[in-house]
């Protein structure tokens, strides 16, 4: 079959099961945007080709499979930089298409011209700039094959216009993909996990860290066949929550910074963490030095390079999560660790339950009260929540209780402001039969509400709720704490929400008082479209506990004189 380059893009594509695909044409990729039209693939027109990528990463994250961004060059594929960086430090698997000027034109400053490839190569797993026709099937096959093995991560193709326009023979089985230096990770040794058994054997007081690498792998039941044999309670990363039921006894709760204030205790007080999918970064560790003194680690990774990077390890498991732990329950004898059990609930005191109950009205609107209610609420439907970056992302972590895998969807890596709204529109994409909320600061939603247009244009039923306490609030939580109060540049104006939304042709409605948060969620969830809620909540509340930069894991910050009932107390 003789194609042309782009019509090769389409074919490979549908061949590596894409049905969706989000983008913004121009003039360099106007040739596979051309061939796009005779293909059964459906094309979400973005508003800003960041959205684009953060609508693949959230499609990808929702539904485990390869998400597809596509640009023009130059601009376009610029602005896409912040979108991957966001897949590459939580291990997203997207495909980032964009086009390139002619390959004559490379190296001559031509219009719209920008070396893509060398920009985006810190934070990629890799890029490709193909200059043939000849060359976009075996590229795309690769690509696909490098974004979802191992660890998963984003990779990006630029093709050049000419590329695009020029025919070939195409062949899918020539095309095979052959990544040179590829090796799969030599298979797990008996003597590693015995190793492991005889640390877990003989641990008085270990916890388990569940990070991302859970839902990555799949291991969400067999994580809960090990935890249940071994009788071993469970922290989650920020990314790792929804990996294990909340509602599970052994479940504690978050880590770090903004964790559960008896979770952190538990970690430094254990003497074994078996460290699950997760990376060891800053916002879970605290201080290195003073990091879990008394445990000794199993760390199971499956990207060797994670090893040893911040915390040294006493076993190295380098293979799939799902793999290892499924090998690890025959090994593993059952556990008997009711004086741990009791030591941790005397952590927890009277302030265990994140529940409606412990937080009161007293005629002041919370953060709180939205995502415990919202929580309440949609809990027995299916839902994604879709988080933006700042407070609101940390208090759903704490008072919205996911029960399920890929129900929660955020930006834990890089933080990225703006990444709600076009994810929450992905997830959407993926699982259309799914109630999908974003839950926005009024800072991060005006940085991409241009998104909006995008879910009215292509009927796209989310739903939006703001928390709007008119501050970039994390950023003047910290100001609180560190700066003396001194709130520089971060009180934030913004437009009138309901107005906004309705400009755009999409219900909306403010709420200020407890009593109208069920009944808006309610109204929102009846409604066949996207809503938009501004909750006008508390201006100067704040986030605890809060481990501060740097310092020991077990230095929080807690809540002084309680307003709200919180599990920091």
């Amino acid at each position: 079959m003789k194609r042309t380059g782009a019509q090769i893009l389409w074919e490979c594509l549908v061949r590596e099961g894409v049905t969706e695909v989000f983008g913004y044409p121009g003039g360099a990729i106007l040739p596979a945007y051309d061939a796009m039209l005779d293909y059964p693939i459906r094309h979400t027109l973005v508003r800003h080709e960041q959205g684009a990528t953060h609508m693949a990463d959230g499609y990808a994250r929702a539904s485990g499979k390869v998400g597809v961004a596509i640009a023009t060059s130059g601009p376009g594929a610029t602005n896409m930089v912040t979108g991957i960086a966001t897949a590459m430090l939580d291990s997203s698997p997207i495909v980032c298409i964009t086009g390139q000027v002619g390959s004559r034109l490379i190296g001559t400053d031509a219009f719209q011209e920008i070396d893509i490839t060398g920009i985006t190569l810190p934070v990629t797993k890799h890029n490709y700039l193909v200059t043939s026709a000849q060359d976009v099937a075996r590229t795309v096959r690769e690509a696909f094959m490098i974004a979802k093995s191992g660890r998963p991560g984003p990779v990006l193709i630029d093709i050049t216009k000419d590329a695009q326009q020029a025919s070939c023979e195409f062949e899918w089985e020539t095309a095979a993909p052959v990544v040179p230096g590829w090796r799969e990770a030599p298979p797990l040794g008996r003597a590693e996990l015995a190793r492991a058994a005889e640390l877990i054997r003989t641990a008085e007081r270990p916890v388990i860290l569940a990070g991302h690498g859970v839902t990555i792998s799949g291991a969400e039941p067999a994580l809960r066949a090990f935890a249940e044999r071994a009788n071993i309670p469970i922290a989650a990363t920020l990314l790792g929550i929804g990996g294990f039921p909340a509602s599970h006894s052994l479940n504690l709760g978050m880590m770090g910074m903004h964790g559960e204030a008896w979770v952190n205790l538990a970690i430094q007080e254990a003497d074994l963490l078996i460290a699950c999918g997760m990376r060891f970064d800053d916002r879970v560790t605290g201080n290195l030095k003073t990091y879990a003194p008394h445990a000794k680690k199993i760390h199971i990774e499956i990207d060797p390079s994670e090893i040893n990077k911040n915390v040294r390890v006493d076993v190295a498991l380098v293979a799939d999560l799902r793999d290892v732990l499924e090998r690890l329950v025959p090994l593993t004898e059952p556990g008997h660790r009711q004086a741990w059990f009791d030591r941790i609930a005397g952590y927890k005191g009277d302030s265990a339950v994140r529940d409606i109950q412990s937080l009161p009205d007293d005629g002041h609107l919370y953060a709180a009260h939205v995502i415990n209610d919202l929580w309440r609420a949609t809990r027995s439907q299916d839902t994604i929540v879709v988080t933006d970056v700042g407070q609101h992302q940390m208090w759903e972590a704490q008072y919205y209780h996911h029960e399920n895998p890929r129900s929660l969807i955020t930006s834990g890596g890089l933080g990225t402001m703006g990444f709600a709204v076009p994810a929450a529109i992905g997830a959407k994409r993926a699982r259309p039969e799914a109630e999908v909320w974003a839950v926005v600061g009024d800072g991060g939603f005006q940085m991409t509400m241009c998104e909006l247009a995008t879910a009215v244009q292509d009927a796209i039923n989310i739903k939006v709720a703001i928390i709007n306490n008119g501050y970039l609030g994390m950023v003047r939580q910290w100001q609180e704490f560190f700066y003396e109060r001194r709130y520089a540049a971060t009180p934030l104006s913004g437009p009138d929400f309901v107005k906004l939304a309705d400009a755009f042709g999409i219900r909306s409605r403010a709420v200020s008082t407890r009593s109208d948060v069920l009944s808006a969620i309610a109204d929102a969830t009846a409604h066949e479209g996207p809503v938009v809620i501004d909750f006008r909540v508390e201006q100067e509340d704040t986030v605890y506990p809060m481990v501060p930069a740097g310092a020991d894991l077990h230095a929080m910050i807690r809540r002084p004189n309680p307003i709200v009932e919180t599990a920091a107390d």
